[in-house]
């Protein structure tokens, strides 16, 4: 690997305190806080904003704010996908989110995760001002046709199928294949759809 941007998308153990990606974090923070005080009304403006803040995007996205990301760019959409408030999208690797994806309030997926043991958490803290803790992180995958209910729980390395509705409140720990509906925490496939 030669940057830290690289070992972030790849899975290694980066640094989140890197020159380039604390840029681009507070660059997202930006755009994502411009967002918020435009007038929904005003869907071209809005669009302009997620075409810089996201890494792509089809036809139709309907984002309410407050939206919350790590980076943006690594967030891509479909076409016609609605995101409601609260949502919370911690983008250190890929999100990709398929066609018609409806997504309720107060969603949170989560694509970093950190050593168990306390004493692996940090490393040398002497050259910030902050003591950022080792990082990895996987991918999540979100097929077309999925409902994913309010207050749920996307954990890392996940993938749900096609034309799956998640229950609110649920924590997806494992993949959900196609058709399925499934809740609870842990998440599980409780009936074919």
């Amino acid at each position: 690997m030669t940057n830290e941007k690289e070992k972030m998308l790849s899975g290694h153990i980066y640094d989140p305190g890197d020159a380039v990606l604390l840029a681009r974090w507070h660059e997202a923070k930006r755009l994502i806080q411009l967002y918020s005080q435009i007038p929904t009304t005003n869907r071209e403006r809005l669009t302009a904003i997620l075409d810089q803040l996201l890494g792509s995007h089809g036809e139709g996205l309907w984002i309410t704010a407050p939206f919350f990301a790590d980076y943006g760019e690594n967030i891509h959409f479909g076409n016609n996908c609605e995101v409601n408030a609260n949502c919370v999208f911690l983008d250190c690797n890929t999100i990709t989110i398929g066609n018609n994806a409806l997504i309720a309030p107060a969603v949170q997926i989560y694509t970093a995760f950190h050593p168990l043991k306390a004493a692996e958490r940090y490393g040398d803290t002497s050259s910030t001002d902050f003591a950022f803790c080792k990082t990895q992180s996987s991918p999540v995958v979100i097929g077309d046709n999925v409902w994913i209910g309010g207050g749920s729980i996307i954990m890392p390395g996940t993938r749900i199928g096609n034309d799956v509705s998640i229950g609110a409140g649920s924590v997806v720990t494992k993949d959900i294949p196609d058709g399925m509906l499934a809740f609870g925490n842990p998440c599980r496939v409780i009936r074919k759809l």
